[in-house]
C-alpha cells in the first residue's frame, strides 16, 4: 500500500521560500502569478493493511509540524 503526504504552511504564516519563487516566475517573465504557496509531499511505502490512523499519527508526530502546517493523506 501507498501513501502521499501533502503538507502545506497553513493560512497566515509567511512562506519565503513561495514568495522567492513568485519573484523568479515575474524575473522569467511569467505574468499573472499573484501568489505561490510551497509545500512538501512525502510518500511512503506501507504494509498491507496500515490504517490511515497509523498515517495521521506518524503526521501529527513526526511528517507535519502542526502548529504552522497543515496536512492531507491520500492513500492507494
Amino acid at each position: 500500500m501507498k501513501a502521499k503526504v501533502h503538507v502545506m504552511l497553513k493560512n497566515g504564516v509567511l512562506d519565503p521560500q513561495g514568495e522567492a519563487v513568485k519573484h523568479a516566475l515575474g524575473s522569467l517573465g511569467f505574468q499573472g502569478v499573484e501568489g505561490v504557496r510551497q509545500g512538501k509531499v512525502i510518500e511512503l511505502d506501507l504494509a498491507d493493511g496500515t490504517s490511515e490512523a497509523t498515517v495521521k499519527d506518524m503526521c501529527e508526530k513526526l511528517l507535519a509540524n502542526t502548529v504552522i502546517e497543515s496536512y492531507s493523506i491520500e492513500l492507494s
